[in-house]
């Protein structure tokens, strides 16, 4: 038989198996981890195929070679063995021949000679994630968050602790490494500078940080695109992956099950990932059971609420990196007044100094008071979100828990409606942190619930004293 031939017939011999392979797992899969797969070489006893990345060898090699060596055996009547390698879609795909290729450099130095097979869409490979493929995904860093710039106090020293002996860990000490606490405490602060302190310490390390929602678009755009092997590959194949506010993540099991995947996928690779959060891995809302244990295997650290000393320490770095000149009294005061988060403290002090720059006047303990008068009204407010929903539930005779149901009677929906107001009037919260604590609901439900009762309120005098009565209780 002549050797074209023979070539011919081993060729058409695979693609059948190929053929039912694809029949037995369906198109989704094949194009992911079959289509993918270049046959090199063999005879009937040997079969060497390609494929792009590692990652997808490894894929391969768990999940499809035995099966593809008893599909071989029913084609042709013999036993096979099955080797996959690895070979670059950069480089051209040579055609399947009868010589046994002993090692990479030889199907290299084989394929120059043949004239190639039209390529596959290239793939990521682990080697071929350059630095501006993370720069894409990775948002962006604030240079000002630094560890040298974070004023460590009781609240957040063993997380302050965690992060930076995960920055300077040659190997990785515990995994994930997970910091949660109350909005504006620090949690980004400490994700920027481990970023900053890995690349400037390890430059040559891949490291993606990014959001929770970043991450879920990425995913999508993914689906979309039917590109699923590049996301993959870009997310399995780096050194650090850092996701930020990983709560947003609860309720999208699609996006759960990938992040899932991927966070096993590094951990198995001995990679370190570092996690933030609102809530403790417990009590997220909307995550799967085996997604808050895997989240709890590494350190869980916590940022808890500032204390005055921490607060004082905050304003005057802050000062001082400013180089402005603020009164010890102004600096005492400020400490005392804002105690709701560090955003809030920073931003007080930014404004009291552009305030002074701006009219030529200096920082005084009264002109603090009048810059800062809605800020320091809010502060004053001590009623949560907690106390506003029983003191509606009881003004109108509803339950507690018709606040964080999903009941849409008026009865129950007005009242809640009302009790979101307040919320949004009476507390410093987030139009997100309100929706959550009625129910998870979404910050535009809250939004919604805003307009509908001022709107009442400049049509319905009845209504309006209803919505001032409750206000006046709450406030004393």
């Amino acid at each position: 038989m002549a050797q074209s031939e023979v070539i011919l017939s081993f060729q058409q011999q695979w693609d059948r198996v190929l053929g039912r392979l694809r029949t037995e797992v369906g198109e989704a899969a094949y194009r992911s981890w079959l289509k993918p797969l270049s046959l090199l070489s063999g005879d009937e006893s040997f079969i060497r195929m390609a494929v792009p990345t590692r990652f997808m060898r490894d894929w391969v090699a768990s999940n499809y070679q035995d099966r593809i060596q008893a599909l071989w055996l029913e084609e042709v009547g013999a036993p096979a063995d099955v080797e996959i390698v690895v070979l670059s879609p950069s480089r051209p795909v040579p055609k399947p021949a009868l010589v046994d290729l002993k090692d990479e450099s030889e199907i290299v130095h084989a394929s120059k000679k043949e004239t190639h097979l039209e390529p596959e869409p290239p793939i990521l490979s682990v080697e071929a994630v350059q630095e501006q493929d993370v720069q894409q995904i990775t948002g962006s860093l604030d240079p000002r968050f630094t560890f040298e710039n974070f004023v460590v106090g009781k609240p957040n020293e063993l997380a302050y602790a965690a992060a930076q002996r995960v920055a300077d860990a040659e190997a990785v000490p515990f995994n994930p490494l997970f910091l949660y606490g109350g909005v504006g405490l620090g949690k980004t602060h400490l994700m920027h500078a481990i970023a900053h302190q890995i690349r400037k310490a390890h430059p040559e390390k891949k490291v993606i940080y990014l959001s929770a929602e970043k991450f879920m678009y990425q995913f999508v755009r993914a689906l979309r695109t039917k590109d699923t092997m590049s996301f993959k590959e870009q997310f399995r194949s780096v050194d650090v992956l850092m996701i930020d506010d990983v709560q947003f993540i609860g309720g999208r099991e699609a996006t759960q099950e990938e992040f899932f995947h991927t966070f096993n996928a590094l951990v198995d690779q001995n990679r370190q990932v570092i996690i933030s959060a609102d809530k403790s891995p417990s009590d997220l809302e909307g995550v799967e059971e085996r997604m808050k244990s895997r989240l709890g295997w590494g350190l869980v650290a916590d940022i808890h609420p500032t204390t005055y000393e921490l607060r004082l320490g905050i304003l005057e770095s802050k000062a001082e990196q400013l180089d402005v000149d603020i009164p010890q009294k102004v600096v005492e005061f400020l400490a005392h007044k804002i105690t709701s988060n560090i955003r809030e403290l920073e931003g007080a002090l930014n404004r009291i100094v552009a305030h002074a720059t701006l009219v030529g006047r200096s920082v005084t303990l009264e002109s603090t008071q009048e810059v800062l008068h809605d800020l320091l009204r809010a502060n004053d407010r001590r009623v949560t979100i907690e106390e506003i929903q029983k003191k509606v539930a009881e003004h109108f005779n509803v339950r507690v828990s018709d606040m964080h149901s999903a009941r849409r009677a008026r009865a129950v929906a007005r009242p809640r409606q009302i009790a979101m107001y307040l919320s949004k009037q009476l507390t410093s919260r987030s139009l997100p942190e309100i929706g959550r604590k009625f129910g998870g609901r979404d910050h535009t439900t809250v939004m919604h619930a805003v307009k509908k009762v001022e709107e009442l309120k400049s049509t319905d005098l009845e209504f309006a004293e209803d919505i001032e009565l409750l206000s006046r209780m709450l406030e004393n």
